[in-house]
Parts: C-alpha cells; sequence; structure tokens
C-alpha cells in the first residue's frame, strides 16, 4: 500500500510552517487562508511564522452537470476566472455558465457571513500575503484567489500549499512572486490520497481556529 504523506492537515501544515520560516516574525507578513480545508493548514503556518491569520473567499466554479471538474473559479471582491478553452470546448452557453457564478456568489456571501468576514481579512497594501490551500488539484480556484489579492496591492504574493502535481505548481509562477510545494509526488491523482485523515473542515472548525488564532495573537 502506499505511503501517506501527512496525517492530516495539521501534520501538514506544521511541515509546512518549515518550509516558510524565513518568513517569521516579520511584521509584514499575513497568512491568509482558503477554506474550508486550508484553515487548519494555514493555522499552523501562521502561529509558526507568528503572522496574523485570516481567511480569502474563493469557490470552484463546476461544469454544470459534473461539478468536479473545474471551469473556472470566484473569488471576493467578484472576480472569475475561467478556463476560456474548456468552456468553449464543452460549448457551455452564456446562461449555464452565469447560473453556476450566481449560485457559487450566494455561497461567498453566506461563508462571509458565517467566518465574519470583515474581522477575518487584515490590511494587505504593501504586505507579504501568504495564501494557503491544503493542496492544488486544478489551481483554478488559488488562481483565482492569487489574481484577486493582487487587486489589493500587497508586496509580495507567495502560494503555499502541503501537496501538489509539480507542473501545477509551476503554473503558478506568472502570477505569484513564490510558490512553495512541500511534496510534488508522481503520479500525483488526488489531494485526498496524501492525508491519512483527509476529513472534510466544518465552518464551526474555522471560526474556531479563527478565534484561536486572534487571541494567540
Amino acid at each position: 500500500m502506499e505511503r501517506r504523506r501527512f496525517r492530516d492537515r495539521t501534520d501538514a501544515g506544521r511541515l509546512l510552517a518549515e518550509r516558510l520560516r524565513k518568513y517569521a516574525g516579520r511584521d509584514d507578513v499575513v497568512v491568509l487562508a482558503l477554506p474550508r480545508g486550508g484553515v487548519p493548514v494555514a493555522y499552523e503556518v501562521a502561529k509558526t511564522l507568528g503572522a496574523p491569520l485570516g481567511i480569502f473567499l474563493v469557490r470552484k466554479l463546476g461544469v454544470p452537470g459534473h461539478e468536479e471538474l473545474a471551469m473556472g473559479a470566484i473569488a471576493s471582491g467578484g472576480l472569475v476566472v475561467l478556463d476560456e478553452r474548456l468552456v468553449r470546448t464543452l460549448g457551455i452557453g452564456e446562461s449555464e455558465l452565469q447560473r453556476a457564478i450566481a449560485a457559487e456568489a450566494r455561497e461567498l456571501e453566506r461563508r462571509a457571513a458565517a467566518y465574519d468576514g470583515d474581522r477575518a481579512l487584515p490590511e494587505l497594501e504593501g504586505k507579504t500575503v501568504i495564501l494557503v490551500d491544503d493542496g492544488l488539484a486544478t489551481g483554478a480556484t488559488m488562481r483565482a484567489a492569487a489574481l484577486a489579492v493582487r487587486r489589493l496591492n500587497p508586496a509580495r504574493v507567495v502560494v503555499a500549499v502541503p501537496v501538489a502535481a509539480a507542473e501545477t505548481c509551476r503554473e503558478f509562477e506568472d502570477v505569484v512572486d513564490e510558490v512553495v510545494c512541500e511534496a510534488t509526488p508522481s503520479p500525483f491523482r488526488a489531494v485526498g490520497l496524501w492525508y491519512d485523515d483527509f476529513s472534510q473542515t466544518t465552518d464551526e472548525e474555522v471560526r474556531e481556529l479563527l478565534a484561536r488564532a486572534a487571541r494567540e495573537r
């Protein structure tokens, strides 16, 4: 049986944090998690670096009828990033596209209310922003987050994940200043295969970790 790389997201976050030690103890660093699975990972990173933790809301846009396949993503601020080639290839019409965007926009609003978004997003202008998730599959969701964060005028954007395909990590080199992938197994197949425990992170866990990070600061 293939050996799993991480026990759980907490274990992954601690290992990832070691790769980011050069950012520890700086007052210009902000760690942003992609909810929900990225929050336990980012919590460990922020704790190790002594940096504030926030969340950045972004949702994958699934192909109608095949929602696990990403045709793009929508992020806070209304930014939509589409895989135009995939949309054209599958013949997805404008009405289908707008329905998918509207549905995910509603979920973004729900999560903003659930996570107290005003408190959760620190000031980013002039900062080094480290975007964290529990792994990258297609990378569409993280790409949307990185492009949206760029609009907020950070000094530097870093994408950091415990596991991803090497080629997916390379695809971010034209979008962000640095990409840190703790593990790049080949064949990659899926993020969840590299965790012993990949159970879903709940909204309650997200709120608790954000509150704990705020208390510890």
